[in-house]
């Protein structure tokens, strides 16, 4: 990036990458769920009643032609669930995927070689964290996308699934890409079957930011124009629509809380809506209203759960636990349904 201001800036031209191949990674493709497999287990949570009822609402929701939004963090993906996630996509469950830009890293890495997660306690002191060359592809990705006017999604989608334009960031990069685990992508997936997929990014929240091509225009140009594609669909959400939030305790929180203010500011208000919220953390609906409280500063408790379907009539879900036992649960009341 260049920089004409009166400060001194870091040089990022003297960063030094090294072949992703020689990282060692947590996550591989034997540790992602299998959605068959899934169906035979017994999942216990003492969330089944939530859950079951969510199940219903997504499924009302759709069978009304109302979107089913799935936001999500990062830890989805590197916890193996990203298959849950593209057989509802195949199945015309979900209708936009949101993610921050860790997300789709991880189903980058997947796709590109089939692991992820890098072990982070052996790069950091070496000063290789995050310093894979494959990363940097991404960002030539992004400035092609942002010269042709597309979402972050929309551009990782098209590299992976257009030849044509992989072509041209080939030329870039000037190496090949090859993406040879990409059914297993839910960036890809989403691509396939036309469902949007939203990557709502920051600027120095990311390894790609770390790298000599990095630019902060073509980054946020691009999640700037997948925030509108978001904010488009939650304009749908009025009458039963739902809306997920997964795992994200300020993105999703705060991406959904402008988006549906924009949707009501344009005539579209999401009267009816569905929100849930799955994560970890105890639910205490009594401190949303109390400043001076600790859990009232959990923006997807305030948020997602309380003041958002408060606001519009709408009713709101917390799922408590570990999401590799509730997102299976979901999925399996979700099939049961079908």
């Amino acid at each position: 990036m260049n920089y004409s201001g009166r400060y001194k800036i870091f040089d990022s031209s003297k960063i030094k990458t090294y072949p992703v191949a020689q990282r060692t990674n947590k996550v591989k493709l034997e540790d992602l769920v299998k959605p068959d497999e899934i169906l035979q287990k017994e999942y216990s949570t003492d969330q089944s009643e939530s859950i079951a009822k969510l199940a219903e609402k997504i499924i009302s929701a759709r069978k009304s032609g109302k979107p089913v939004i799935w936001l999500t963090g990062a830890h989805l993906i590197k916890n193996g669930l990203g298959p849950i996630v593209i057989d509802l996509i195949k199945r015309d469950i979900i209708t936009l995927v949101a993610t921050n830009a860790a997300g789709t890293i991880h189903d980058f890495e997947l796709s590109l070689i089939g692991q992820t997660s890098e072990y982070v306690p052996n790069a950091l002191p070496e000063g290789k964290f995050g310093m894979a060359t494959e990363l940097g592809y991404i960002n030539a990705i992004l400035a092609e996308g942002n010269k042709c006017e597309l979402g972050y999604g929309e551009a990782l989608g098209r590299c992976m699934c257009d030849d044509d334009f992989r072509k041209q960031i080939e030329k870039i990069i000037a190496a090949e890409l090859t993406f040879k685990h990409r059914y297993i992508s839910v960036i890809a997936n989403c691509y396939e079957h036309n469902v949007p997929l939203t990557v709502h990014a920051g600027i120095g929240t990311d390894v790609i930011d770390q790298h000599p091509n990095f630019d902060g225009e073509s980054k946020g140009g691009c999640s700037g124009r997948d925030f509108l594609i978001y904010t488009n669909e939650v304009t749908k959400l009025a009458g039963g629509g739902v809306a997920l939030n997964i795992g994200s305790a300020v993105t999703g929180p705060e991406v959904l809380l402008k988006a549906v203010s924009m949707a009501g500011n344009i005539g579209k208000t999401p009267y009816g809506l569905i929100t849930a919220d799955f994560d970890l953390k105890d639910y205490k609906p009594a401190a949303m209203t109390d400043e001076s409280s600790g859990e009232y500063y959990f923006r997807d408790h305030k948020s997602v759960v309380t003041r958002i379907p408060q606001a519009f009539n709408g009713e709101g879900f917390y799922v408590q636990g570990n999401q590799k036992i509730t997102i299976p649960k979901l999925y399996q009341e979700i099939i049961k349904l079908l």
